[in-house]
């Protein structure tokens, strides 16, 4: 199995931890029930006047003739946070799920936080894969060998991890051996030489010995950290792929900025208090940010208390409680 392991509703397991360091993620199996897989399959039906087709040149995933292309476009379809009802309930759900809550605590930190907006990507029959990107460095011209990228990086200490931006993938179809789909170079998270573009590409020889397709079910769910090289292989399966792709961050970092509207229109009022803890903007644990414990949705918000002098202090100061 590799890289894979069973769902734990209380703590990240030190296992899962080993794995998760070793190779830069995680395959966890039957995280969401049949019914859940389910509900949110026929939810993505009922908006599928909303998917976007990736066929301009501009929006293409890997060059054309590549290893990693093919005939086909993916497809995008977003805005699921903001979906009225049950509908958006399943997907407003994910963000403090009982059985992912615990994993997002532990790879994030305590005050994790949601840092883009979700998206449900959809691929047919010999649809194109995506290059290699992600990664600790970035290529620049004159330093092939890369440069440390900050926006993209992962630390572990004193058996502490930290990403600062781990993505969940949530799997809606099977994907099996050979059929294509995410893609990842294991290890690649500690890298210390950027990723060659004809290696991104793939096309180089050997290219097949170095990226691991895993196989999963739907139900499954896989976290990896972006600082590890990452893409997808074409996919040529009967079946349609269908995931749901979130990303996340520590709770005072920040990639994206879809913080700055509440992700969207009618979201917020939508969310439990768990869940606009979650779409929280970013800022420190110690400046009473609301967190969600390992419990997920139905357990307490967790807030660390902070002086009623220091706060008196700096709006006497500063004219706001919070410096």
């Amino acid at each position: 199995m590799g890289s894979s392991s069973s769902p734990s509703s209380e703590r990240m397991t030190s296992y899962e931890k080993f794995l998760f360091d070793l190779n830069g993620f995680i395959v966890l199996r039957n995280v969401l029930t049949p019914l859940e897989v389910d509900a949110m399959n026929a939810a993505i039906d009922a908006h599928k006047e909303g998917i976007r087709e990736r066929k301009a040149s501009a929006l293409k995933n890997t060059p054309l003739a590549s290893t990693l292309s093919a005939p086909g476009s993916r497809q995008d379809l977003g805005g699921m946070l903001g979906w009225k009802g049950e509908h958006g309930n399943l997907f407003r759900g994910l963000l403090t799920h009982p059985n992912i809550s615990p994993y997002l605590i532990e790879l994030c930190g305590e005050g994790y936080r949601l840092d883009h907006q979700p998206l449900v990507l959809l691929q047919g029959k010999n649809s194109e894969g995506f290059s290699l990107h992600g990664g600790p460095l970035s290529g620049h011209d004159g330093a092939p060998e890369g440069r440390f990228n900050p926006e993209l990086q992962y630390h572990c200490r004193s058996g502490s991890i930290w990403n600062s931006l781990l993505a969940m993938e949530i799997c809606l179809s099977d994907s099996n051996p050979g059929d294509g789909g995410f893609c990842v170079v294991k290890g690649s998270h500690k890298l210390n030489f950027a990723v060659p573009p004809e290696f991104a590409t793939g096309n180089v020889d050997g290219f097949e010995d170095h990226v691991h397709q895993p196989a999963t079910k739907a139900g499954d769910v896989i976290f990896f950290s972006e600082a590890t090289v990452h893409g997808a292989m074409p996919w040529t399966a009967e079946q349609e792929r269908r995931l749901a792709l979130y990303r996340f961050s520590p709770a005072n970092f920040a990639y994206g900025r879809a913080y700055m509207n509440q992700f969207g229109h009618e979201v917020w009022d939508q969310c439990t208090p768990a869940q606009q803890a979650v779409l929280s903007p970013p800022y420190a644990v110690r400046l009473q940010r609301p967190c969600v414990t390992a419990s997920g949705e139905d357990g307490p918000i967790h807030v660390t208390e902070r002086a009623p002098e220091k706060m008196a202090h700096d709006v006497a100061t500063f004219g706001s409680e919070y410096f």
